[in-house]
């Protein structure tokens, strides 16, 4: 009788055990960059910089466990939501949170998606997200090439990230920083530590805001130009003309006022004023 008392015993704390392990949420997934926000103010700067009106669509991408998501759903006058997030299990669990009919959740990689079957030029969007920091470089790409669908937005990003993507000279700046620059403003908003997220990662984080221009300089041969501001920066602590040496903009004259800079002590108008000296 001991026995079976004992064996029912651990057959009710199997069950137990099995039926907590049923409701749990889905773990955090590091390849997925998931490191969810848990401090409410930061989410109350991005919506006091974001100023959402009632005729914005907002666009959170990776949602995470919602926690960003019910506030824009609750504090936003938004007309639209629209969530991009790859974890099928994630998005579950904001489906079943969130019962919003301004809601409108899709399993999918952000970076596959064809934005143009979602928004058009004519409908302002907003994007409002806790990025996933590894592909936040991948993810101002494709902003790039739908600026016209963007009408402006508030991310969180990794510090140091944060710093390139305004740095206009100096060690933070790179050719990246260059590219971003000239075709948004970029703004830096609220330090965020650490505690703020869970799991806490080992580094700050920053809130940027970025707005499309509406003007932009018109770049003669321009994926070219790209490409030899790239290779200036090949070495940082090369000078220009030994970074362009043996390239194929090893041609490119420079001026006296160049010879002897590095790409971090170059600004936009002087990578300009070589381009078209070429």
């Amino acid at each position: 009788m001991k026995n079976a008392r004992k064996n029912h015993s651990q057959h009710k704390h199997s069950h137990k055990n099995h039926s907590r392990s049923y409701h749990a949420e889905p773990r955090k997934k590091k390849e997925h960059g998931q490191v969810f926000l848990r401090d409410q103010s930061i989410v109350e700067d991005m919506l006091k910089d974001a100023q959402v009106q009632s005729n914005h669509t907002v666009v959170e991408i990776g949602c995470g466990d919602g926690f960003l998501t019910s506030s824009l759903l609750c504090y936003t006058p938004c007309k639209k939501l629209v969530v991009f997030e790859i974890d099928e299990e994630w998005a579950r669990v904001v489906k079943e949170k969130c019962t919003s009919p301004k809601l409108d959740l899709n399993v999918i990689n952000f970076l596959d998606v064809d934005l143009t079957q979602f928004f058009s030029p004519a409908d302002p969007v907003v994007l409002l997200a806790n990025l996933p920091y590894h592909i936040t470089f991948p993810i101002f790409h494709v902003l790039k090439k739908n600026a016209d669908l963007f009408s402006h937005g508030v991310v969180m990003v990794q510090e140091e990230v944060a710093q390139r993507l305004v740095a206009t000279h100096g060690r933070s700046a790179g050719a990246i920083s260059h590219y971003f620059q000239h075709y948004f403003e970029l703004k830096l908003l609220t330090k965020v530590p650490p505690t703020a997220f869970d799991p806490q990662p080992q580094i700050f984080s920053r809130l940027v805001s970025f707005r499309p221009k509406k003007e932009i300089c018109a770049i003669p041969d321009e994926e070219q130009f790209w490409e030899f501001v790239k290779t200036c920066f090949r070495n940082p602590r090369q000078m220009l003309h030994n970074n362009l040496h043996g390239t194929a903009f090893g041609h490119i004259p420079l001026t006296p006022e160049t010879t002897n800079l590095r790409a971090q002590q170059m600004n936009m108008d002087l990578f300009l004023a070589l381009w078209s000296g070429r």
